[in-house]
């Protein structure tokens, strides 16, 4: 059994793998981390997907001392916008779309009534949907039905990854993780074997290791420039190299959505915040210039810059290896999906728990590191052509980033799914993919890759989906979303504001936020918000 690990890097990935690390085997590793102030950290991984709160929970991390210590807000999906063409909208929602009926996905009977002409928009039938541009959240209630859409409210966070960074540090340093404040000059390798031995600090401090942990960023200090492992340029497929990032001041209260936004050589991104909205545009250098690139930016603020933007250059792609030897590469130092689902702090937390699941001895078996390398590849892979197919599918003509993205050659595997989806509705998840099948079906409907037809065995039952009932039904558990009821804080404890109404929503109002988010001052007693049964006589 190895007893040394070394962590090499901070930001939110080195600190994740210490917490996870920590947590999870106590006190059975020593496990050190490496870091320098004078390093800055990338810090624009701002949004998240579901899975992350599975982490959080993993650490009993309580969501509300997550929330008020990160600046966080809530998410229900993502909205974009201009991607098929200019003036389109739609939203990748989290969580369910309609009801299954038996095996067969409900998006298809959906299509037999949307060919029928009684259907109405598919993101009428997802919670999340109708929810998020209405600007109204609340977190799943524990006294609903099963079967009720308000039981299982899927969502993700926003939250200043910076400040994540410190919280994750003070967490990890609790439980017995050793922090060194140092830059590295020299990492030393095995005569033997070739395994990283070492590293050696500016100080002149050695500090040896049995397995390190490459957190190092772009750079890539352990798993590229001491191994050499390579890498692989998806560019010709998911061409934006470039991005500027750059916060801004907050113009009413958060959206419970990221927006992404179609530009002419790429897109914007907005992740709201409680103390600001983070910005950035991501663009092709072969078809934009900087200087072009931050003044579509600056000008599509919500509020004041709070900066000047920030330029970050990468390539998309992933190590040949993320496991090579005896390091593991976790985050950016192992590879680069740009940012537009929100994977990239998802692929650090799936790498560590990868690594946990396969955490080798002392003799570094061939065979687990070929299977975290299989596992890990797959998954990378997968996501790769969830990002292509935002860019391919696109009716868009009108720069020749457009025509270059809607003409390209993409992916065998890619090419193969969507020609299955446009025949007949059909697809396959492969394996434990990270995207489910409604997201990739909210996508390729919501960007105008509709099918010619569907299930047949969707006929074999009668017609139920129409305007007045389903889509209705969605609308009113929406709109109940909104409303307000008094805290019962005050009565029970003594200890709560006077006036400490709850609304369990996020809107443009100036009512007060979901006492979950505890970040108002308005109510510091409750640990969830009141919960609501919907008005029956609206689904009448």
């Amino acid at each position: 059994m190895i007893r040394n690990i070394v962590i090499v890097g901070g930001g939110t990935a080195g600190w994740m793998a210490a917490c996870a690390l920590a947590k999870t085997f106590g006190k059975a590793y020593a496990l050190r981390l490496v870091e320098s102030e004078e390093i800055g950290i990338v810090g624009v991984g701002e949004a998240t997907v579901p899975h992350l709160s599975y982490f959080n929970k993993s650490l009993e991390i309580d969501e509300a001392e997550f929330i008020r210590q990160t600046q966080g807000t809530f998410k229900l999906g993502i909205q974009f916008k201009d991607w098929a063409h200019i003036g389109d909208t739609y939203i990748h929602g989290f969580g369910t779309l309609g009801h299954d009926l038996g095996s067969v996905p409900f998006h298809h009977y959906w299509l037999r009534a949307h060919l029928a002409g009684r259907a109405a928009e598919l993101g009428d039938y997802s919670l999340n949907t109708v929810a998020a541009p209405r600007e109204k959240f609340m977190v799943s209630a524990t006294d609903a039905p099963k079967n009720s859409p308000l039981a299982e409210v899927a969502y993700a966070y926003h939250f200043d990854a910076g400040l994540y960074a410190r919280y994750l540090r003070r967490y990890a340093e609790a439980r017995g993780v050793v922090r060194t404040e140092g830059k590295i000059r020299e990492t030393r390798l095995r005569a033997t074997d070739g395994h990283v031995e070492s590293v050696v600090l500016e100080s002149g401090e050695v500090i040896s290791g049995e397995l390190f942990i490459d957190c190092s960023g772009f750079r890539g200090l352990l798993i590229e420039e001491a191994l050499h492992t390579g890498y692989e340029d998806w560019t010709h497929w998911l061409p934006c190299d470039r991005a500027l990032a750059v916060p801004c001041e907050r113009v009413g209260p958060p959206t419970p959505y990221t927006r992404s936004t179609a530009r002419t050589a790429g897109w914007q991104w907005r992740i709201p915040l409680q103390h600001r909205t983070g910005n950035g545009h991501v663009y092709c250098s072969k078809f934009m210039s900087e200087d072009e690139a931050a003044a579509i930016l600056l000008r599509n603020l919500d509020g004041r810059a709070l900066a000047e933007p920030r330029p970050l250059r990468f390539t998309t792609g992933k190590r040949r290896k993320i496991w090579n030897k005896n390091v593991v590469a976790v985050g950016l130092a192992g590879g680069f999906m740009e940012p537009l689902e929100s994977t990239s702090i998802y692929l650090i937390q799936s790498g560590v728990g990868r690594l946990i699941n396969l955490m080798p001895d002392r003799n570094f078996s061939p065979v687990v590191i070929e299977r975290y390398n299989k596992q890990a590849a797959f998954e990378i892979e997968r996501i790769r052509d969830f990002l292509i197919l935002h860019y391919f599918a696109t009716e868009r003509l009108d720069t020749p980033f457009w025509q270059y993205c809607g003409t390209m050659q993409i992916p065998e595997q890619l090419t193969d799914n969507i020609r299955l989806f446009r025949d007949s509705g059909r697809f396959f998840r492969d394996a434990d993919e990270m995207f489910v099948v409604t997201s990739w079906v909210q996508v390729m409907m919501g960007q105008h890759f509709l099918p010619h037809g569907y299930h047949p065995t969707v006929d074999l039952i009668p017609a139920v989906i129409n305007r007045s009932d389903t889509a209705r039904a969605a609308s009113a558990w929406a709109s109940e979303i909104g409303s307000t009821r008094t805290c019962s804080g005050a009565s029970q404890t003594g200890n709560a504001p006077a006036k400490c109404s709850i609304r369990i929503a996020m809107n443009r109002s100036n009512e007060p936020l979901t006492a979950r988010w505890m970040i108002t001052g308005r109510c510091s007693v409750l640990s969830s918000p009141t919960k609501i049964r919907p008005n029956r006589s609206a689904l009448a």
